[in-house]
C-alpha cells in the first residue's frame, strides 16, 4: 500500500493530523492542503488515488474544488460535510462526490471507506486475453478497457458511473435494487445513504439517454430499483 497516495484537504489542523495519523498507520502516502486553491493544485500535481475533501474551505469551497476537478479527473472523492448541512451532501453528490462523511466522524470509519474504495479499484483492471465487450442496440461497453459508446460516439464516464452502468448492463432486463447496486459498486461496508445511486444514475442518463427526463435505457422501477433495457 506504500505507493497509494491520498490527499486530505481540510482547514482544521486537528482533523488533518488525526486523519493523517490513521491513514499513515495503514501504510498510505498522505499529502495535505489547508485551503481550496491549494487542494486543487495538489490534486493536479500529485494525481492521488483518493481525496478526502472538506466542503467548508477558505479561498474556494470544496464544492467548487470538486466541480473543477471533475472536468479533468475521475479520482475517488470522499467529502466531509457539517452534520447539519444536508444541502452540502446533495450538492456534493450532484457535482461528482463518490462518498461523504458528516462531521464529527470516526477516523476508523473513514479508513474503512478508504480501504473499501481501494479494494474495489484493485479488483479492476484488464486481464490477459480478449477484452470483454457488452454490445447492445445503442450502448457498447468494453469492460476491460472501461470504455463506453452510445451508438458510435464515445461517452466519458467517471469510475463510479462506469461501474453502475456495467452492473446494470451485465444484468440486462433484471431489476437491481439500490441496495444491490450499493453493494456491487461501493462495497458491502458502505455506510452512506442510498441517494448516491440515484444521483450518479442521473449523471449517466444525461450522458447516454436521448431524453434524460424520459429515460429508455435505464428505467426506474418505482419502489424497487432500476433496470437496463437496451435491446441487443
Amino acid at each position: 500500500m506504500s505507493n497509494v497516495k491520498i490527499l486530505v484537504v481540510d482547514d482544521e489542523q486537528n482533523i488533518i493530523n488525526l486523519v493523517t495519523a490513521y491513514l499513515q498507520k495503514e501504510g498510505y502516502e498522505v499529502h495535505t492542503a489547508r485551503d481550496g486553491p491549494g487542494g486543487l493544485d495538489a490534486a493536479r500535481a500529485l494525481k492521488p488515488d483518493l481525496i478526502v475533501l472538506d466542503v467548508m474551505l477558505p479561498g474556494m469551497d470544496g464544492i467548487d474544488v470538486l466541480t473543477q476537478l471533475r472536468r479533468e479527473s475521475e479520482v475517488y472523492v470522499i467529502m466531509l460535510t457539517a452534520k447539519s448541512e444536508e444541502t452540502d451532501k446533495i450538492i456534493g453528490l450532484s457535482v461528482g462526490a463518490d462518498d461523504y462523511l458528516t462531521k464529527p466522524f470516526s477516523p476508523r470509519e473513514l479508513v474503512a471507506r478508504v480501504k473499501a474504495a481501494l479494494r474495489r479499484f484493485g479488483r479492476q483492471g484488464s486481464g490477459a486475453g480478449e477484452s470483454r465487450v457488452l454490445a447492445f442496440k445503442h450502448v457498447r461497453i468494453d469492460v476491460d478497457a472501461r470504455q463506453v459508446w452510445k451508438d458510435d460516439q464515445a461517452v466519458e464516464l467517471t469510475t463510479i458511473e462506469f461501474d453502475l452502468l456495467y452492473a446494470l448492463a451485465e444484468h440486462r432486463g433484471r431489476v437491481l435494487s439500490r441496495e444491490q447496486l450499493l453493494e456491487r459498486v461501493w462495497g458491502h461496508d458502505f455506510y452512506g445513504e442510498e441517494r448516491v445511486v440515484d444521483v450518479h444514475l442521473g449523471h449517466i442518463r444525461k450522458k447516454i439517454e436521448p431524453d434524460p427526463a424520459h429515460p429508455q435505457l435505464i428505467v426506474t422501477v418505482r419502489g424497487v430499483g432500476y433496470r437496463f433495457e437496451d435491446g441487443s
